[in-house]
């Protein structure tokens, strides 16, 4: 196995509690992907294997957050439903996936074309 296939089977989501690990994530990663999820929530526990499979697929950082850990999270980014998945580039939201339960391949897809799915985005509390 090379070595990018090795980095690639060890990644897994990256769990954070607070809108500043989340803002020092986006500064040092390129690509995010940010699950946002809430406790006893099964279509959220259902995404979590998905997830894993997906930063296993890809070269994004898959990135999970329960909001009510830190409720500026849920009104930055204009959450009403869970589970809801956010793609940034760059440190810019550019896609935003909350339709339910998804796929891996419907993730991917989103991944790979986030302009298909980012129109009407809603504008961060702080725009």
């Amino acid at each position: 196995m090379a070595s990018s296939d090795t980095e690639r089977a060890q990644k897994k989501p990256v769990r954070i509690e607070t809108n500043d690990e989340l803002d020092e994530l986006l500064a040092t990663h390129e690509r995010v992907l940010l699950d946002i999820y809430t406790k006893g929530c099964t279509l959220c526990q259902s995404i979590e294997p998905v997830l894993g499979t997906v930063a296993k697929a890809t070269d994004v950082t898959v990135v999970m957050v329960n909001p009510q850990t830190d409720m500026s999270i849920a009104e930055t980014y204009t959450i009403r439903s869970v589970p809801t998945l956010l793609l940034f580039e760059d440190g810019d939201l550019v896609g935003r996936l909350d339709d339910g339960f998804q796929g891996a391949q419907s993730i991917i897809d989103f991944i790979e074309n986030p302009a298909e799915n980012g129109s009407d985005l809603p504008k961060s509390a702080e725009s």
